[in-house]
């Protein structure tokens, strides 16, 4: 209730104010005629300024500030992708064993429609992910990770990405995998139960990379032409990828 304490008392006193002002009014002109005929002309005509306050104007503000957060949204996403997250698909696609199940259809083309997006998301769902632990380079993957932790640490504490729940938990497992690398002396010859236990944390990172790229190139299909012709052109899941243009 004390948050509202000072609402409260600040409606009161512009009532109070209004009422005193009224008051002063018919003191001076003694005519409460003309008091109630503008009285009521104010009050009829309010619900009508709540339409356009409400409805029409705080509409028009709040769409462009969600589009103003879908822009940063976007921006951080992309900065993500470029840092690290392209870098970390191509390596764990590479030792997916099943990837050719699925690589044809993640060879985004340019003249994609947003139902060909949501054929291929579809078909993401059904797919079982997989990577062979014993051949990823957990040391390489380390030195990798830990270079940009401090990266990934900015990333996580931007508040704008509490609107963005699948990228935070990309975010949350690619941070998880990196303090999970960095927090042992000796990456080499681990005990099986360790290999299996970095294993579900590698699948994790990669079953959520695989899914917020695509978005992301959903994303910049319909918004950016000229980032997503480049996103096209280093897509890590097409063998045939080439920055060079055709």
């Amino acid at each position: 209730m004390g948050r509202f304490s000072w609402q409260i008392l600040l409606g009161l006193s512009l009532v109070l104010v209004s009422a005193l002002l009224y008051t002063l009014h018919y003191a001076i002109f003694q005519d409460a005629h003309h008091i109630f005929i503008y009285l009521l002309g104010d009050v009829a005509f309010l619900p009508i300024q709540v339409l356009i306050v409400t409805l029409i104007i705080s509409e028009f503000l709040g769409e462009r500030e969600k589009r103003a957060r879908v822009e940063k949204l976007s921006m951080i996403v992309g900065a993500f992708f470029s840092e690290v997250g392209t870098a970390l698909l191509a390596r764990f696609s590479d030792l997916d064993p099943k990837l050719d199940q699925i690589r044809e259809a993640l060879v985004v083309a340019n003249d994609w429609s947003p139902q060909d997006f949501n054929v291929v998301s579809q078909r993401l769902k059904g797919y079982d992910y997989g990577i062979e632990i014993r051949e990823v380079d957990l040391e390489g993957l380390r030195t990798l990770l830990a270079g940009k932790r401090g990266f990934l640490l900015q990333l996580v504490q931007n508040p704008n990405l509490l609107e963005h729940e699948s990228f935070t938990e990309l975010l949350r497992a690619v941070f998880h995998l990196t303090e999970e690398l960095i927090s042992r002396e000796e990456i080499a010859d681990l005990p099986r139960t360790d290999y299996q236990h970095i294993a579900g944390d590698v699948n994790r990172a990669y079953v959520l990379l695989v899914h917020e790229w695509l978005g992301y190139m959903r994303h910049l299909r319909d918004e950016y032409p000229y980032l997503f012709s480049l996103a096209m052109r280093t897509n890590p899941l097409d063998r045939e990828a080439s920055p060079i243009v055709r």
